[in-house]
């Protein structure tokens, strides 16, 4: 069960640790770096990764959480499954609409702020970096939970 228990913290250290990475670091640089539609054109193409990445490495951690059973695994359950329900809504309604709207936007630095495609697309924007913050602070909740479910084991 050792092996078990460092698979589902691994799984969950690399879905939280790209998610951070790629919302923390990658994505300012790349916005930093390049004009916007360039920008967002090379972070439109990362999201279906990024988002398969998630939903790999959380099914992997909630197998395994599955097969271990252990001492806090309802909580570490439920967070893992608010997760993985965030990143599918992310993944298969919010992207999809997000990325055909900016395909009708020639040019998001021309066109202005107030136009019906920027609001929507903004509003979407704006409910997955919500989706995406909570998926992060779920996966720290989670490391603390599965550490100390590890110095814990089953009595």
């Amino acid at each position: 069960m050792q092996i078990i228990s460092i698979i589902s913290r691994l799984a969950v250290s690399f879905w939280v640790g790209g998610a951070a990475l790629f919302t923390f670091v990658l994505t300012p640089i790349i916005f930093r770096v390049n004009d916007r539609d360039t920008a967002g054109k090379i972070v439109g193409t990362l999201f279906p990764g990024y988002f398969k990445w998630g939903l790999a490495c959380g099914a992997v951690a909630l197998v395994s959480v599955l097969i271990a059973r252990g001492k806090n695994s309802i909580p570490i359950l439920l967070i893992l499954v608010l997760m993985l329900s965030l990143t599918a809504f992310q993944a298969f309604s919010i992207e999809p609409r997000a990325a055909a709207i900016k395909k009708e936007i020639p040019s998001f630095v021309t066109t202005p702020k107030d136009h019906p495609l920027r609001r929507e697309f903004s509003r979407l924007h704006g409910i997955s970096a919500v989706c995406n913050l909570t998926v992060i602070a779920g996966g720290i909740v989670l490391m603390v939970l599965l550490n100390l479910a590890c110095l814990n084991p089953k009595e």
